[in-house]
């Protein structure tokens, strides 16, 4: 699942984060998991329980988990709040997972912070049956830098499922559940109702659960949670949502219902329904860190506005190119390949799309596809440099039932893919929302490595 580590790429020409990405990349990666908290408990516990230094809102869900905790970074330090931000996976650094006063932090402290832990790391490796992952030790890395730092509140999101995921050694006083689909359901469950329960995990005693837009399965299980421990509720649709939304340059213009009252004339740099969604959740989870409600009204609306204008979203369908238009797309499952093209649908006008799909073994590749048939006139398929890479033969011959073999091309190296859709697209008329474009999309790796082939900065 990480992208960008492995690809041979150093930040800075930094041998010494090189170092500390390879002893890294030697453990467990994020797609082997051992179900249990006690690697990553012991760590914590030896590291001093940084963990318990600060605050903590907890994300979780299928789709918009790491929007959603960017948007809710942005808000905190708009109230003048210090956060700390850790999201998965990355898509060009690896240091985009741990966030300080809204950068990566910075090599020379990502390296220190990994040689300050990495004695205790050995000491869990060696007591244990099984070595700490990739995952757990970046969690441990995580905590201990905002506990140094010090920060008044991270933010952290879920890297899977959420009652075995490493993060949730953390109690979060805000529990965020974005909406919860089909995806990893070798890991989590077969149906959304199951899966909704692994995520429900992360809501605790006296906590306040932040539930977006949920099926009505999924939502049956996370207030049944809430109930159960005694958290304090707040849906989407019910104490909080989207009252109004527009198309507008740039993204779109909202007006949100939150815990504490209406927010008008919100404009959100992002694109889509979907978008608007995570808006409105992650307002009600910061209006419930900060005690807002029905009764103390709406937090300061100009900060709320300043907040969202300045929230960016990298590998969300965003434009790194123009002439043609090329977007990328981190979408890696049927819903959130659903949530793009209706995005792609209302805020742009291509007259002819062409598709880059490289994906991972294990995901639901048909149901991917399927989304974007009636979207994309022609399909590149190729392969991201990820082992789990499905291969492009076989991601092509899957492409060739949905679209159909005129419609197909096969290209196994990523960086030709792009330049084969780009000549495509520049076939055809193009305009700043337009014309001929091409949109890249899969996997978070394909994603981030288009990014950095077209020459998208690190977030």
């Amino acid at each position: 699942m990480s992208a960008g580590l492995g690809t041979g790429r150093v930040d800075g020409g930094d041998a010494e984060l090189a170092r500390v990405e390879a002893e890294l990349l030697a453990r467990w990666p994020e797609s082997r998991l051992e179900p249990s908290l006690t690697r990553i408990s012991a760590l914590v516990d030896l590291l001093g329980s940084p963990h318990r230094a600060m605050p903590v809102v907890h994300v979780a869900g299928t789709n918009g988990k790491t929007t959603t905790a960017r948007m809710v970074d942005e808000l905190l330090r708009g109230f003048g709040l210090r956060v700390g931000r850790f999201t998965s996976p990355h898509l060009q650094s690896v240091r985009e997972r741990v966030v300080l006063d809204g950068e990566p932090v910075g090599a020379e402290r990502f390296v220190e912070t990994y040689d300050d832990i990495a004695p205790y790391v050995a000491m869990v490796d060696a007591a244990g049956e099984h070595p700490m992952s990739f995952f757990e030790v970046m969690v441990g890395l995580a905590f201990a830098t905002f506990a140094e730092a010090p920060v008044d509140v991270a933010v952290v999101e879920v890297g899977m499922g959420g009652t075995w995921d490493a993060t949730n050694v953390a109690d979060g006083r805000v529990a965020v559940v974005t909406p919860v689909a089909l995806d990893h359901a070798e890991y989590l469950g077969p149906d959304v109702g199951t899966i909704a329960g692994e995520k429900a995990g992360i809501i605790k005693a006296d906590a306040v659960a932040v539930l977006a837009r949920q099926q009505p399965a999924a939502l049956d299980t996370l207030v049944r949670r809430a109930v159960e421990v005694e958290a304090v509720v707040a849906r989407e649709g019910t104490e909080f949502g989207v009252l109004e939304r527009r198309v507008a340059v740039g993204g779109q213009q909202l007006r949100l219902q939150g815990l504490g009252g209406e927010y008008e004339d919100v404009f959100l740099p992002l694109f889509g329904a979907h978008q608007a969604q995570n808006a409105a959740t992650a307002l009600a989870a910061v209006e419930a860190f900060l005690g807002a409600g029905s009764t103390t009204g709406p937090i300061d609306p100009g900060t709320v506005r300043a907040a969202f204008a300045a929230v960016r979203s990298p590998g969300r369908l965003e434009r790194v190119r123009t002439s043609p238009t090329v977007l990328v797309d981190a979408a890696h499952n049927p819903a959130g390949m659903a949530a793009t093209v209706d995005a792609i649908r209302e805020s742009f006008d291509f007259t002819r799309l062409i598709g880059v799909v490289g994906v991972v073994r294990g995901k639901d590749v048909g149901g991917m596809l399927g989304e974007l048939e009636d979207l994309c006139a022609e399909l590149v398929v190729t392969r991201n440099s990820s082992p789990r890479a499905m291969p492009a033969d076989e991601l092509g011959a899957l492409a060739v039932d949905v679209f159909g073999a005129d419609r197909v091309s096969v290209t196994p190296r990523l960086p030709d893919a792009l330049t084969e859709a780009i000549e495509l697209a520049e076939a055809g008329p193009d305009d700043a929302l337009g014309g001929s474009g091409v949109l890249v999309t899969g996997s978070v790796i394909t994603a981030g490595e288009a990014r950095t082939l077209l020459g998208g900065q690190a977030p």
